[in-house]
């Protein structure tokens, strides 16, 4: 991300723009994106998922799928998501050009929970109701607090919740139709480290500051903010059957935007931070409002049964990040907005899987897919330092008996190696390195008919 242009006293409107962009560093999916709707999804690398509509997970991937089942399902879903996100320093430097001071951060990926319901039921012949709750943006970053890039993220957390209802309704035996809204919730906490030491000698001057130990990187602070905002939105899908054993679904899921309009920054200042900084006003706990555009994506899958044991499927999803091309931060106290260019690219992910059956009770699957990411070389961040993937992924369905299935996926996202020089003047210097990152998932899946 750019810097704000503005000066080293406003560094909490600067931490509102980053927290606007709700980097939880390591999704699965490109950008901020999870895709982590469904065990079984995960076992196929998220290869075709508009088209399979196996459970009542469909409601999310594609709510025509809805139509291909009878009675009531319910599917629980939970999911673990462990990125690993190392950086390597590669001659860091403050404003002044001498040498950031820190570690490398450690691994700054970690555990997080990724859970996910749905229901399904008959609402007339034809007419199918389902409801869903996930979690389509998030996850956690969290960097050693000595770490040479603490002026520009220390955490980063952002929580979801979906909630989904949809309908669908079968136009014909070859044909079903759906359609769903979106109800979001969105929750971000983020903090940065604040060079007090450059900033009072830069406010006060040398022999102001000095004597009491204010140097630069010498007498660090901290700003943290935190906010939350509903969005809303919709999804659409279609589902054709062209014969009993293929299937070709097309969804789409509408954009949304949050306003963080009860956003707070708040300050941990040093012990010792001479009076005239320590009561300065760019320095007080305040409000501020911070806009997001989440992109609109649209998936083109197929599902083809060769035979009674073996199918395959596919699809490629086209997302469009580009709407994220501008941050507007606006503040409580009567400071000017400010607005950073972000200028991500739209995105589009392939994916191959294919699944074998063993018998009525074993099925296993594996996938393959590579995603592109929003993220141009010269805009990556410490906090989203994303580059492209592959993403390779094995899963088994079990079937104790024929209403009842437990699904086990497991999916490693290998992710190319992304090099950063993000400056962020003048208070956070530039960021030189390489970042090497990768994620792994774990998940696990019941369904139930009855």
């Amino acid at each position: 991300m750019r810097s704000l242009r503005l000066c080293c006293m406003a560094s909490a409107p600067r931490l509102l723009c980053i927290a606007a962009l709700l980097a939880s560093d390591r999704a699965c999916a490109a950008g901020f994106a999870l895709n982590e709707m469904s065990a079984a999804s995960i076992g196929n690398a998220f290869a075709g998922n508009a088209a399979i509509a196996e459970d009542a997970s469909t409601v999310y991937y594609n709510p025509a799928g809805l139509a291909r089942m009878t009675g009531r399902q319910f599917t629980a879903t939970g999911s673990a998501i462990r990125p690993s996100v190392r950086f390597s320093n590669q001659g860091s430097a403050s404003a002044t050009g001498s040498a950031l001071i820190g570690g490398d951060g450690g691994d700054a990926g970690k555990w997080t929970p990724v859970p996910a319901l749905y229901y399904a039921t008959d609402v007339r012949p034809g007419l199918r109701f389902g409801i869903g709750l996930q979690s389509p943006f998030g996850l956690k970053t969290e960097y050693g607090a000595g770490w040479v890039g603490r002026y520009q993220a220390l955490n980063s957390e952002l929580k979801t919740l979906d909630i989904n209802p949809a309908v669908s309704y079968q136009i014909s035996e070859k044909l079903s139709l759906g359609m769903g809204i979106s109800a979001q919730y969105a929750e971000v906490d983020l903090s940065r480290a604040i060079d007090f030491g450059s900033v009072c000698i830069g406010r006060l001057g040398a022999a102001a500051c000095v004597p009491s130990g204010f140097r630069p990187q010498a007498k660090d602070g901290r700003i943290a903010l935190d906010g939350s905002d509903w969005a809303f939105g919709f999804n659409l899908g279609a589902l054709f059957t062209p014969s009993a054993n293929s299937r070709i679904g097309l969804a789409y899921r509408s954009p949304m935007r949050h306003e963080f309009s009860g956003g707070m920054a708040r300050f941990d200042k040093p012990a010792g931070l001479p009076g005239p900084l320590a009561a300065a006003a760019a320095f007080a706990d305040t409000g501020a409002t911070a806009g997001l555009d989440l992109p609109e994506s649209i998936n083109l899958s197929g599902y083809l049964e060769l035979d009674p044991k073996w199918s395959v499927m596919g699809d490629i999803n086209w997302t469009r990040w580009s709407r994220f091309n501008e941050l507007r931060v606006r503040f409580s106290n009567g400071a000017p907005d400010s607005v950073v260019r972000e200028e991500w690219r739209n995105t589009v992910r392939v994916g191959v899987a294919v699944n074998y059956r063993y018998n009525d009770a074993w099925k296993m699957r594996a996938g393959l897919a590579y995603d592109q990411s929003p993220v141009k070389d010269e805009f990556r961040t410490p906090s989203v330092p994303d580059a492209n993937r592959t993403i390779l992924g094995l899963g088994v369905q079990y079937k104790p008996v024929p209403n009842s299935a437990w699904d086990f996926g497991y999916a490693h996202v290998f992710i190319k190696d992304a090099s950063i020089n993000r400056a962020d003047p003048p208070a956070g210097g530039t960021l030189t390195g390489n970042y090497s990152n990768d994620v792994n998932i774990l998940s696990v899946q019941y369904s139930h008919s009855f």
